[in-house]
């Protein structure tokens, strides 16, 4: 129970939409605090965000789930109420901190927008850092014999600790299309923004030798197609050649903590909705 909920939704462009749920929410005896819209006119999708509070009283978002389904489906709408607890996390790195970082530090501070919960870590390096914010590290190491048990593994963990979120923070493992499945909408990864160029070992020495004048991240939601998820946010900042491949990589890691630390706030805000290969973000 709350007293404040977000209901997002998307469904086929037609007249009346945002009367019913404005009319829906009124006669709930809430009051909107937010909303936000948008017309795709490629597809023809109508997307909206509507926050409110109640004026009476707490909030049952199950309740309205179920009485907002004759509304929902008099429009072929796909929805979603959510508010209450904030979204459970659980943070996946390898042996890079930074991301996992700048997130303790933000969960902390209460800008982040969820809870972290756990650190997964197939190396042993960040448990540290992890133990110092007291939150519980658990070390599945990863070789290509034993991929299908350490993935097995995840998930019982993301069960065990009610992970909403799986945030993959520098975690060098490809997950398999099975896990990427499982996790649906519910992993978000973080990547320098010179793929699809660059692949490979030391981006920023091939970056460098090029003489490349931007550096940039990308988070994204996970999906078989490696680093091709609908994307999120990105950051981007302008460098020159003063910056040798050590500055280019320093500069990388500021992108990387900023992009994912927003995307992963949008996402626990109910701001981010899929729109086929792409999203819409009610920033």
């Amino acid at each position: 129970m709350t007293s404040n909920a977000v209901l997002t939704l998307s469904c086929p462009q037609r007249p009346g939409i945002v009367n019913a749920v404005t009319s829906f929410v009124y006669q709930h005896g809430c009051d909107i605090t937010e909303h936000q819209q948008f017309d795709d006119a490629r597809t023809g999708r109508f997307f909206s965000r509507t926050a409110f509070s109640s004026v009476s009283g707490d909030i049952d978002a199950e309740r309205l789930t179920q009485e907002f389904g004759a509304t929902a489906s008099s429009f072929d709408m796909e929805f979603q109420f959510g508010g209450g607890r904030a979204p459970r996390l659980l943070v996946m790195v390898s042996k890079m901190g930074h991301c996992l970082n700048d997130l303790i530090f933000r969960w902390r501070s209460g800008s982040l927008g969820g809870d972290v919960v756990a650190v997964v870590s197939n190396h042993e390096d960040l448990r540290p850092m992890a133990e110092a914010a007291g939150l519980p590290f658990v070390h599945v190491p990863v070789t290509a014999a034993t991929k299908p048990e350490a993935e097995a593994r995840l998930l019982e963990l993301v069960s065990e600790h009610e992970a909403d979120l799986v945030v993959l923070a520098r975690y060098m493992q490809v997950l398999s299309d099975d896990a990427c499945r499982e996790l649906k909408a519910r992993a978000i990864n973080i990547h320098h923004s010179f793929l699809p160029g660059f692949k490979g070992a030391k981006p920023y020495h091939q970056a460098f030798d090029r003489g490349v004048k931007l550096v940039g991240a990308t988070a994204h939601y996970v999906t078989p197609d490696l680093d091709e998820g609908p994307i999120i946010e990105q950051e981007v900042i302008r460098i020159d050649h003063t910056h040798d491949p050590a500055a280019l990589a320093t500069v990388g890691r500021d992108a990387e903590a900023l992009a994912l630390s927003r995307a992963v706030k949008w996402h626990c805000q109910q701001r981010v909705l899929l729109n086929g290969h792409s999203t819409v973000v009610f920033r």
